[in-house]
């Protein structure tokens, strides 16, 4: 089983929480859990990325106090169960698979199963929340959906839920892939999704008419280009995982694409461009 290298963050001043937040995206998350209004348990991709952030924080918040922890990923699995209820976002609910219970709708909803991990979405989080908004924003049928940084698998087997044609989701994390097959298996009837492990900068992008890119603001401006180029002319292009104050420099590397709408929960920012 595996388990988690975390930090344990207590900071006494709330002002310093989109600091914090900022500062943390720059590393390998895997997850931030709220343990308390001033306390943050985050995880990393390895023990050796938590080393790097614990010292790129100690040294720029000395009043922040960080502690190193080690979670078991059974442990994530035990405390999810206690908490995480389905969340519903437009026609799209998206459930664990102990609790199938949607909430009542004017129209019924498109419901997705997905295994809580603790390294992958399970679309809690405001970022996927926004993200599953702008999917259904737009039209989906006949249309192929490629999501960057997949994790969980909900966004791309939400599109094909929602009516695309065929949708692919990439990760360099073998582990995410695994964890999104898994999840595809939860939803037979859900087709057309296939996952493969691929580095966003190792190798081109296949071409799909909309493109999904939930990832970190500074990823997303240093690999604008590559996705960019992905979106078909007269595509769509969809990112988040930029924070407030990052929405600046996103548009600017996204500046030959169209705007055509920007969202904002929690701090946190989803974009929907057309390419020209």
């Amino acid at each position: 089983m595996r388990s988690w290298a975390a930090l344990e963050v207590t900071f006494n001043d709330p002002a310093t929480d989109e600091l914090l937040q900022a500062a943390i995206s720059d590393f390998q998350i895997a997850a931030i859990e709220e343990t308390a209004p001033t306390t943050w348990r985050v995880f990393f991709q390895s023990a050796d990325e938590r080393a790097r952030a614990a010292a790129a924080i100690a040294s720029d918040f000395p009043d922040v106090s960080l502690t190193s922890v080690d979670v078991a990923d059974e442990d994530w699995a035990r405390r999810s169960q206690e908490s995480l209820t389905p969340i519903t976002v437009g026609r799209v609910t998206v459930a664990p698979p102990w609790n199938m219970t949607s909430p009542a709708s004017s129209l019924p909803p498109l419901v997705i199963v997905i295994q809580p991990s603790m390294g992958f979405g399970t679309g809690h989080h405001a970022t996927t929340r926004l993200c599953l908004a702008a999917l259904q924003a737009i039209d989906l049928t006949e249309r192929s959906v490629l999501d960057v940084g997949t994790g969980s698998g909900v966004l791309a087997i939400a599109a094909a839920a929602l009516g695309a044609v065929a949708a692919l989701g990439i990760d360099s994390d073998p582990d995410a892939i695994e964890s999104a097959t898994e999840n595809l298996a939860l939803n037979p009837a859900v087709g057309n999704v296939t996952f493969r492990v691929q580095d966003l900068a190792a190798a081109p992008l296949p071409p799909a008419d909309v493109v999904t890119a939930n990832l970190t603001g500074a990823l997303l401006v240093r690999e604008a280009a590559a996705l960019a180029r992905a979106v078909r002319p007269g595509g769509t292009l969809i990112l988040s995982g930029l924070l407030a104050h990052e929405r600046d420099a996103v548009l600017t590397a996204f500046a030959a694409a169209q705007l055509m709408s920007s969202a904002e929960e929690d701090g946190w920012i989803a974009l929907r461009f057309e390419k020209r």
